[in-house]
């Protein structure tokens, strides 16, 4: 996987766009303006910096067709710091986009022109761009996603839909959260039948795009997602991934309009800024669930941005997978001893044949990580691990894969066969019982290796019948010290073996 990454950077050399370097994504919404600098792996870029101030460069579109003065002047200057940001950062390649707002005004030409005077080309993206890059957003960080995006921006929504790793049908309504309250001032009947025909005339009506998950992107809708949480008490609050039944969305509309802004206000995970749109963000979200008749809701972290920076990969980068990517960047950059994951995940798959791709890739992320807690205080490595698993900014991965982590990384550094209180009921007990004994195998690959390849290479683990076997050859034999063999005894207690060491 890194040996790919790195033959492509060497070859980027020539080719700047393929280069692994620092990119910043200047995005101008109609609601807020954001500046996003991400360094790291191209497949899964990871985030340097984030800023954004709520312009409101939309709020006054559906009534004057303008963005007005005061919200002009405000992301102008938003506009001057974070390119003063970039230049300061060392930063070469600046992509600025703007999308409804800027493409509807009236005074939009004049916003892009002063833009240009800073030192900012906007490039000014229609509705179907939008749209394709929120689908190819989802599509990095959720490979294999398949169903509607619906990107919900302050001035338009996006309708998106994505199978078989590519984008398909893209649509965009005038249903931003800025034109939110207007529509819906007539009640919440006429609402909804406005949303039918807008469906309807776009040729969202028919069955391919009818009972299929629809996957929640845009600042609101995240909110939304977060307000679930709270009122679930979901314990794991990452929002990326997170999954709720079709109902609940006609359940928050319910519980937003009965609370008011103070109640709101009052939970910690909404921000001030998102409240007011909480309303016109859940109504729409259940008329969308019914209309498309949803068989479920996901919410993605990813969206524009980050769809904008998968199209410009090459297939061969595209294709790779986002999560064990970034496990391979994050265990390279932790670890002691590069390369070492591979390895290990080589060695113990003998152990576990019975596992299907879901879990392979679970099992091999975990050895990917296997040695990132090593410098932390011995006696709290697997609370190190536990808190990698759960909350390291990771995408691919769902809540059960990631209770699946946080276990092998806990039995790994030390914890043995129990199971950490923070993932108790994120995950079934055979699921966690198997993530264990990953670990537990993993475990007696470090020791037995102590991080070089020789041992690991010529010396195997098999398990046949009630025995569990450690084979090593003769010039290996006498790296079977008193930790081999606890090790080893714990994973025989684990896999229910008898063990023992042989000299091949």
């Amino acid at each position: 996987m890194m040996t790919l990454i790195r033959s492509v950077a060497e070859r980027g050399k020539a080719n700047p766009a393929l280069e692994t370097a620092r990119s910043a994504i200047i995005d101008i919404g109609s609601n807020s303006v954001r500046l996003v600098v991400y360094d790291g792996p191209r497949r899964i870029p990871f985030i340097l910096f984030n800023e954004k101030v709520m312009a409101g460069l939309g709020a006054s579109l559906g009534t004057t067709g303008m963005i007005e003065p005061q919200a002009m002047e405000r992301g102008l200057t938003a506009l001057a710091r974070f390119r003063h940001l970039c230049v300061e950062m060392g930063i070469d390649h600046i992509r600025c986009v703007a999308t409804a707002a800027v493409r509807e005004a009236s005074n939009g030409p004049e916003f892009m022109s002063r833009a240009a005077e800073l030192g900012l080309e906007i490039e000014l993206l229609s509705g179907v761009q939008e749209g394709t890059a929120s689908g190819y957003g989802v599509l990095s960080a959720i490979p294999g996603a398949n169903g509607i995006v619906g990107d919900l921006g302050g001035g338009s929504l996006e309708l998106v839909r994505i199978a078989d790793g590519e984008v398909h049908d893209r649509i965009s309504l005038p249903l931003g959260v800025l034109r939110l309250p207007g529509l819906r001032a007539k009640g919440n009947n006429v609402f909804e039948r406005y949303v039918k025909k807008l469906l309807a005339k776009a040729g969202w009506k028919s069955d391919q795009h009818k009972g299929l998950p629809f996957y929640m992107v845009g600042g609101s809708w995240r909110s939304l997602a977060r307000l679930d949480m709270t009122l679930t008490h979901f314990p794991l609050p990452v929002i990326h991934h997170y999954e709720m039944p079709p109902e609940r969305a006609q359940h928050l509309a319910r519980v937003v309009s009965h609370m008011g802004r103070d109640s709101l206000k009052a939970i910690p995970a909404l921000t001030g800024s998102r409240i007011p749109t909480l309303p016109g963000a859940a109504g729409l979200l259940s008329v969308m669930v019914r209309q498309l008749a949803s068989s479920s809701l996901v919410v993605s972290a990813y969206g524009l941005r980050e769809g904008l920076l998968f199209e410009e990969l090459p297939p061969e980068i595209r294709a790779l997978d986002p999560l064990l990517v970034a496990a391979q960047a994050e265990g390279e950059a932790q670890g002691r001893f590069p390369g070492h994951g591979e390895l290990i995940e080589d060695w113990i798959a003998p152990l576990f044949l019975e596992d299907g791709a879901r879990w392979r890739r679970i099992r091999k992320t975990a050895c990917l990580l296997a040695d990132v807690g090593w410098r932390a205080n011995p006696d709290f490595r697997s609370e190190r691990g536990v808190e990698i698993a759960l909350h390291g900014n990771w995408v691919g991965i769902d809540v059960e894969g990631r209770a699946m982590l946080a276990q092998a990384l806990h039995s790994n550094f030390g914890g043995g066969t129990t199971v950490p209180a923070e993932v108790e009921g994120l995950a079934n007990a055979e699921a966690l019982r198997r993530a264990a004994l990953w670990g537990l195998a993993i475990r007696v690959g470090q020791r037995l290796s102590g991080g070089v390849e020789g041992p690991l290479l010529a010396g195997r683990l098999e398990a046949e019948g009630d025995m569990l076997s450690l084979v090593l050859p003769e010039r290996h034999a006498d790296l079977y010290g008193e930790a081999v063999e606890r090790r080893l005894r714990q994973l025989g207690q684990g896999m229910g073996l008898r063990y023992q060491m042989l000299v091949d």
